[in-house]
C-alpha cells in the first residue's frame, strides 16, 4: 500500500505564495509520475491536473498556472513541490497530490487527503 500526504496549504491574500508538499511511502516499486490537482468549491467544477513531473524529471503545466507554478522534486524523489506564486482568488480549492506507480503497464495512482488554499484579502 501507499500511502500519500499534503502539507503546506493555508490562507494567503492576493498576490502571495504557497508551496505545498507532497510526501508518498509505502510500497513502492517505481514512481511513474507525481501531480497536483485542484477541486475548486463549486461542486459542478471538476478536479483539474495542475502541474505533473514525470520519472525523467519532465514537466508540465496547465495554461492556467503556467509561469505562476512550478512543481519540482525534492532530493528523495518520492516528494514533490508545488511553488505557487502570484495566487489569485481563483485559485481558492482543495490541492491534491497524485502518486503514479509502476513502470508502464500497470499504473496504479494513489491520491492524498486535499490541503485547502484559500486566496482572500
Amino acid at each position: 500500500q501507499v500511502q500519500v500526504v499534503e502539507s503546506g496549504g493555508g490562507l494567503v491574500q492576493p498576490g502571495g505564495s504557497l508551496r505545498l508538499a507532497c510526501a508518498a511511502s509505502g510500497s513502492i516499486s517505481s514512481i511513474y509520475a507525481m501531480g497536483w490537482y485542484r477541486q475548486p468549491p463549486d461542486p459542478e467544477k471538476e478536479r483539474d491536473l495542475l502541474a505533473a513531473i514525470m520519472s525523467d524529471d519532465s514537466t508540465n503545466y496547465a495554461d492556467s498556472v503556467k509561469g505562476r507554478f512550478t512543481i519540482s522534486r525534492g532530493d528523495a524523489k518520492n516528494t514533490v513541490y508545488l511553488q505557487m506564486n502570484s495566487l489569485k482568488p481563483e485559485d481558492t480549492a482543495v490541492y491534491y497530490c497524485q502518486v503514479v506507480v509502476g513502470t508502464l503497464s500497470p499504473l496504479y495512482d494513489y491520491w492524498g487527503q486535499g490541503t485547502q488554499v484559500t486566496v482572500s484579502s
